[in-house]
């Protein structure tokens, strides 16, 4: 994994990029950008579109291999108007086919706005996708990678009733190719408006939805982040993003464990994977779902010190990591959630400290425990030599 820094002429942001190539050439690069200066959301989004531009001219990369975008909005509701005309961030406008994503999710001061962007770069080929509603599919090597944004049922009275209607019409999607979400899910964001309030109501009702489509315990459950935060829809208490991949095999997918370091997660009541390896002919995917500072009995670990929690989500990454066969300098990506706004500095520098140079973004986002200061997400990609496995 290769990690560098872009900083573009003239426009006040910096832009982090993490860069994988595979063994047939096939280059996935993911873009982490946020303004340095303080500005308007319509001057700030402006300055983020410029800096995105320069960096994909900069990393030869057109702007079709865009994939999926999410922005962090620490004012989604003042915000909306300007990200859904803006052709970075719209979720509808037809010229750059892009799964795109609008959590409400405060970036460090003084950006009020910070964008994730997800790129794929094929040499023999432009990428075949296409945008299908509220999903963008890409379909290469008999595989349809399925990206699906923003799925909430706000006029339903309560966190448990939207929950289970947002995953009711994720199973229309899932029909819609072919897919279960058993077989083909790969992982899933829940954002919980007001999560101390409407996080156990979330949890139940994925819960019950798991049971009637086969995940249990003795089963398997999906890599996922349940996490504070805000979605297009300001009455939308839930708001679901997820992956999933049509005509992936069972032999590509491996959910990780670290008993030594962390319990399942049924013990405490949730229904989630620690992690999930996805391999294919040439490298393989480490999707690490929401960590914190946990041990191996389900409880919280160093209370009110958040830079100590900041050192055990990281040691519990690692030992997952471990289990794919891969280790902290695979990671492409990592993503940390703050409880409180303050703690997004220090968060910052400890996890400079011990992961180098590794493409980060820091966000407000309650974690679902008032005990627990910060959460920890992070996607690794490495090498791999499976051609029994279709290629990615």
């Amino acid at each position: 994994m290769e990690h560098l820094s872009f900083q573009p002429a003239d426009v006040p942001a910096t832009v982090q990029v993490a860069r994988f190539r595979g063994r047939g050439g096939v280059t996935e690069v993911q873009l982490l950008l946020r303004p340095t200066a303080p500005g308007p959301p319509a001057t700030q989004l402006a300055w983020i579109e410029q800096a995105y531009r320069a960096a994909l001219a900069w990393s030869g990369l057109a702007s079709g291999t865009a994939l999926w975008r999410r922005v962090f909005a620490a004012d989604l509701a003042a915000q909306t108007s300007q990200l859904a005309d803006h052709p970075v961030t719209s979720r509808t406008r037809p010229d750059e086919p892009c799964a795109v994503s609008w959590v409400e999710q405060a970036p460090e001061p003084p950006a009020t706005l910070a964008l994730w962007a997800y790129h794929v770069q094929d040499p023999a080929r432009p990428l075949d996708k296409r945008r299908e509603g509220d999903t963008l599919a890409w379909t290469r090597n008999g595989l349809t990678h399925c990206w699906t944004t923003g799925l909430a049922a706000p006029a339903a009275p309560n966190a448990y009733d939207q929950t289970r209607a947002a995953l009711e019409r994720y199973d229309d999607v899932l029909r819609g190719h072919a897919m279960t979400l058993a077989r083909h899910v790969l992982r899933t964001w829940l954002f919980v408006r007001d999560i101390d309030a409407h996080y156990a109501e979330m949890v139940r009702a994925r819960r019950e939805h798991f049971e009637r489509h086969g995940l249990t315990p003795q089963t398997h459950y999906i890599a996922s982040t349940g996490i504070g935060g805000g979605g297009p829809d300001p009455a939308a208490l839930v708001t679901l993003d997820a992956l999933a991949i049509a005509g992936i095999r069972p032999a590509q997918v491996h959910y990780l464990a670290a008993p030594t370091h962390l319990c399942p997660t049924y013990t405490y009541g949730v229904t989630f994977e620690r992690g999930t390896a996805v391999r294919y002919a040439d490298r393989t995917h480490v999707l690490i779902s929401g960590t914190a500072s946990i041990d191996a009995r389900g409880e919280v670990l160093h209370p009110g010190d958040v830079a100590r929690q900041v050192a055990r989500a990281v040691e519990n990454i690692a030992a997952l990591l471990t289990t794919a066969g891969a280790t902290l300098g695979d990671l492409g990506v990592l993503l940390a959630y703050v409880r409180e706004p303050e703690h997004r500095g220090v968060v910052r520098r400890r996890l400079r400290e011990r992961c180098g140079r590794v493409t980060l973004e820091v966000v407000v986002g309650r974690v679902c425990r008032p005990t627990w200061l910060v959460e920890i997400e992070g996607v690794a990609v490495l090498d791999a030599e499976r051609p029994d496995l279709p290629a990615f």
